[in-house]
């Protein structure tokens, strides 16, 4: 396992954030991430949080209004960086592939293998590196994220149950086979075999029955003044899998909010309260 440098550490109410880096034998580079950890002696439950596109370890960490909440419930909250970044990896002019874009998928394709791990990273070096040097309970530990991100919350759940026990998202990408940032990332990451493509859609992992009894209930946050939301999002098609597989599903839609963070750090508070009474039980 890489050692781990801290980079700054902040009080904020009532606990300390830190920024760190360590090396990533998945991606191949050093990779950044926040995490907050509340006062008190622990082992702490964790959220684990997954950004969107373009976004970094810093989106969430300074917008997002978490760690209030998060101290007054007790919850750690982990936010790693998006991609691999620096010299040697592959990127792409567009915002959408490449650097600040990984989709939370492993790469099997050039130019994006084998820095574009990010599945494993998430799963494997992320958790580990934290669980390692920090008093974090993984019996306990929820995910969420938001849009590239929600995306990447709901499908590492779906896919490693037995890493999460909660799992929520803010306007996620609900069926990447099904709109154009979806297909685009994986046709780059993972070729045009679309086979490959079904078990990073987190509406076709419903349908086909891998969430039933792994999770009682799946939480989504969703915007109607969104951008996006008829062209990327398609909160639907997770609604129509959810009634197919008899899977709990509760789409929140609120009407006049948009995609940005002004949108997350509104609804925030709910979102880890929900998860905070799955992780106590």
């Amino acid at each position: 396992m890489s050692a781990l440098e801290i980079l700054s550490e902040t009080r904020t109410f009532g606990g300390t954030l830190r920024i760190c880096r360590h090396d990533s034998a998945a991606t191949g580079t050093p990779m950044r991430f926040s995490l907050f950890l509340p006062d008190g002696e622990g082992p702490f439950p964790l959220v684990l949080w997954l950004s969107g596109l373009t976004c970094t370890e810093d989106n969430f960490t300074t917008k997002a209004g978490a760690y209030g909440p998060a101290s007054d419930l007790g919850l750690a909250i982990l936010a790693p960086d998006t991609s691999p970044r620096g010299e040697g990896v592959a990127n792409d002019e567009v915002y959408d592939m490449g650097q600040g874009a990984g989709f939370y998928v492993d790469a099997t394709r050039k130019p994006w293998a084998p820095h574009f791990n990010m599945e494993t990273y998430v799963v494997r070096d992320l958790l580990d590196v934290v669980g390692a040097n920090f008093p974090i309970d993984a019996g306990r530990r929820g995910i969420s994220g938001h849009s590239m991100g929600g995306h990447g919350a709901l499908t590492l759940a779906l896919r490693h149950p037995d890493l999460f026990r909660s799992v929520s998202a803010f306007s996620p990408i609900c069926s990447p086979t099904r709109c154009d940032w979806g297909r685009k990332a994986f046709a780059g990451y993972l070729g045009d075999d679309e086979s490959q493509w079904r078990d990073h859609d987190a509406a076709l992992l419903i349908e086909a029955g891998v969430a039933r009894r792994r999770f009682d209930d799946i939480l989504v946050e969703q915007g109607l003044a969104d951008s996006f939301l008829e062209n990327q999002l398609k909160p639907e098609l997770l609604e129509e899998a959810a009634a197919k597989a008899r899977q709990r599903l509760t789409v929140r839609r609120q009407p006049g909010y948009d995609h940005s963070y002004f949108f997350i750090s509104t609804f925030i508070a709910d979102h880890l309260a929900w998860h905070a009474a799955k992780l106590r039980r």
